[in-house]
């Protein structure tokens, strides 16, 4: 396998449409990630629970503690690390870098 990996920048929305606690969902093939905004801080989280693959970036999440909540069975996921923090999940979702370029947040996705 190539230590180089083709990286495919995702474009998600201008900076300013996106504030503090609004949560974006964009899709590139067959990955959908859902991008949130904790306090001015973006992260990338697959919108793919753990659990059953269930959609998971379409549910709510606490903007203070940094978790999504599963729609379908209520586990939390840490939007930082893709960590499961509660049951049913038990397994990491991924994660992705975000960057601002040029004032429209992006998503690298390989």
């Amino acid at each position: 396998s190539s230590r180089f990996r083709s990286l495919a920048l995702l474009d998600v929305a201008p900076l300013d449409e996106f504030p503090p606690g609004a949560v974006k969902i964009v899709t590139a093939g067959s990955i959908t990630v859902g991008v949130y905004n904790l306090n001015g801080e973006l992260y990338a989280l697959e919108d793919r629970c753990s659990h059953d693959d269930g959609p998971l970036c379409e549910g709510e999440f606490d903007a203070e503690e940094g978790f999504a909540v599963c729609p379908r069975h209520g586990s939390n996921i840490d939007i930082r690390t893709g960590a499961a923090l509660t049951l049913p999940a038990v397994f990491p979702v991924d994660t992705f870098p975000v960057v601002v370029e040029n004032g429209i947040v992006k998503v690298e996705v390989s």
